[in-house]
């Protein structure tokens, strides 16, 4: 083999480990975000609710829980990708809501969320 049959050969090489690599990268990140750990739901008040980042702009809430009498409150920290929930969620600002979520374990960015928990609806109980 000449010196340049070599180098095409570690070209076509390097080339097929780079594709696939994206294909698992890819393959990954659609198990994460379509495949849920653990579903839910969180009763309270949305207290806090903005889009936030700077080159990844996600929604970002904040669910104050309902405390059990004798209990401290507690904070549900929680990020929302589809548009009818932000939509939902801004109309229900002060009312006391049922907040529907999934856990997704292992998104490797804040680019899809800074939360592990997902909004997927909402529905106001006032």
């Amino acid at each position: 083999m000449t010196g340049e049959e070599i180098r095409k050969k570690a070209v076509r090489i390097a080339l097929l480990l780079i594709i696939v690599v994206v294909v698992l990268c890819a393959g990954y990140l659609k198990v994460v975000l379509t495949w849920s750990y653990s579903k839910g739901e969180r009763i309270g008040y949305v207290q806090k609710f903005s889009e936030k980042g700077w080159l990844c702009k996600t929604w970002e809430g904040e669910l104050q829980m309902l405390p059990v009498p004798g209990a401290l409150p507690e904070k549900f920290q929680f990020s929302v990708r589809d548009k009818t929930v932000i939509g939902k969620i801004n109309s229900s600002m002060g009312k006391k809501v049922a907040l529907f979520y999934e856990q997704h374990k292992g998104v490797p960015t804040n680019c899809f969320g800074e939360s592990e928990y997902f909004a997927v609806d909402v529905k106001s109980l006032e």
